[in-house]
This record gives C-alpha cells, structure tokens and sequence, in this order.
C-alpha cells in the first residue's frame, strides 16, 4: 500500500483552442478494428500537444446546426511537415465512425484542441497501464515515448486478436493481452503493486474505469495522486469522455 498523501507531479498546461481545417492525406487499415488518418494542413505548424492522452476534438458536418464532436488522440504529429494522426477504433457507430469508414485521401476534416495537457513524468520507478482498444492510440504513443529503461507494463482488452497492434517502445514493455472486461478487471484484483514510486493509467469504458479506480484507490490504497482514470466512452451514451475520479 502506498502513501495517499503525496503531492500530484502532474503538470497542467493550457493551450489555446483553435479550429483547423485539414485535408486527409492519407489513409491506412492497420487492423480489421482500426484506421490510421493522416491529416495535412498549413495550420498545423504551431499545433501542439504536450501529453500523450490529450485529446482534440474531431467535428463532424460541421455546417449542420448541431454539428457532431468526438474526442481523439493525437497519435503523432509534425510542425514541420504540417502533419496530425489520428487512429480511429472502428468498432462503435455514430457520425465520426461513419466518416471514417467512408474517408478517402482528398476529404476535408475539421478539428479544435487540444484545450490543454496533463504531462505525466517518465521518472517513476514503474508505470502501468491498462486501457480497452479506445485507448489504444494513447498507449501507443507513450510508449514511443518513454526512454529506454523504463519499467512499465501494459494490460490492454482486444475482443478481436486481429486488433493486437504491435507496439514499439525503447522501454521493452511487458504486454499482456486480455479478451474481457471481466479479464481485465480480474488481472487488475490479482495484480500486486510493485514497491517504490509507480503511476497507474486507465482508459475505457465507464464502468471498467470506475472498477479499476476502485481496485487501485479504494483496494490497494494506491496514491491518488499517482493515477489517471479516464473513461472514454460509455454503453448507450453518445459524445461521453469523462476524467473519473
């Protein structure tokens, strides 16, 4: 068990919103679940985003008089050649999902954000990580981010083995795949924090998040300063992203 006590070390840094109207360069099947888009536009030399779990928001029929929002991670990007990734989980319904399964090289998207980053240190003594195929593009890019050394391990939720992406990492990351909820929760009760300074990440569906907080906070008494649970959509809920704490 460890100190609930702590001072957070996470840095909050605001960015200012804008809109930017991008073209789709480019458009790749990665998986049977997901599509990776790359977007391209003069705007994007002074795009930022300093977390690896920030979002933007991804506007679709943007002339409707409700145009539909849908919160995306920000999988790479370059100021210099004005590019932005994105990679969609392809297994829900709605506007954005139908875009992107009609989306061509040519098409036009729209975007805002991101409004702002949580930056997470890469010091601590370990990481953990456990997130459904939503959170796929955030893990994925964290751990190309993390140095060489660093002690993390990854429990991610793939319904469909097809969409196992291969992660690569400096930091040789102990991946454990999971086929449930049930499994990943399971993993989460069963599993023993390691001694010494350790953040604990979670994205999913609102009800695994709200199990896994439970587990690492209220369970294993796991610093509350020291964790990220983030659910990134809900069952029969349109536009849900929410920050559980």
């Amino acid at each position: 068990m460890t100190d609930n006590l702590s001072i957070s070390r996470v840095q909050l840094i605001r960015h200012e919103i804008k809109r930017r109207q991008l073209d789709v360069v480019n458009v790749e099947q990665i998986s049977p679940g997901f599509k990776r888009i790359t977007l391209s536009g003069d705007s994007l030399a002074d795009f930022i985003s300093a977390s690896f779990d920030d979002h933007i928001k991804f506007i679709v029929n943007p002339d409707a008089a409700e145009p539909a929002m849908r919160d995306y991670t920000p999988r790479s990007y370059d100021n210099v050649r004005k590019e932005l990734v994105i990679e969609f989980a392809m297994h829900g319904e709605g506007p954005a999902n139908q875009w992107a399964e009609n989306v061509r090289a040519g098409d036009k998207a729209l975007i805002a954000g991101p409004r702002g980053s949580r930056v997470i240190p890469m010091d601590y003594d370990w990481q953990l990580m456990l997130g459904d195929e939503t959170a796929f593009p955030a893990i994925a890019r964290r751990l190309e981010e993390l140095p060489a050394g660093t002690r993390v391990t990854v429990v991610a939720l793939a319904a469909d083995k097809h969409d196992r992406l291969t992660f690569s990492s400096r930091a040789n990351p102990e991946i454990i795949w999971v086929d449930t909820p049930e499994q990943l929760t399971e993993w989460a009760n069963n599993h023993q924090l390691a001694a010494g300074e350790g953040f604990v990440w979670c994205a999913a569906e609102a009800s695994i998040i709200k199990a896994l907080r439970n587990i690492f906070v209220d369970d294993k008494g796991h610093d509350i300063n020291a964790i990220r649970t983030s659910a990134y959509w809900k069952k029969r809920t349109a536009a849900f992203h929410e920050e559980v704490s």
